[in-house]
């Protein structure tokens, strides 16, 4: 299985350069992995270099959830959602989903987000 990072994630989602954005399909077609890292980088460019608002970001990249592998993908999707509804920012949504899911105990000096930790 090959690991994509952003940018094959970013011409597939785009397709706006059709040479890469038919390899990057290829590649996922056959098998591709990567990271909540990559996804974090991907909600960045699109909303700050492509102006995506942020409600748009979940219904966008979470398909790609389902076609990629991602260890514990429904951390993501849960991120992406809570970020489409929320002012967090994607990092502070992936700490909230598994908290959520995993349960894991977050530590932040981050008020807002501690107050939506106990929430969940």
């Amino acid at each position: 299985m090959t690991v994509i990072d952003t940018n094959v994630i970013l011409r597939y989602l785009l397709n706006d350069i059709q040479e890469q954005a038919d390899k990057a399909s290829k590649i996922i077609e056959e098998g591709a992995k990567s990271y909540p890292e990559i996804i974090a980088e991907v909600v960045y460019v699109l909303v700050k270099l492509y102006s995506v608002p942020r409600e748009k970001i979940n219904e966008i990249i979470s398909p790609i959830t389902y076609e990629i592998t991602f260890e514990n993908a429904e951390i993501i999707r849960s991120a992406l959602e809570n970020f489409s509804q929320t002012k967090f920012d994607f990092v502070d949504c992936l700490l909230l989903a598994r908290k959520q899911i995993l349960n894991e105990s977050i530590f932040t000096f981050d008020k807002k987000l501690v107050n939506s930790l106990k929430e969940k």
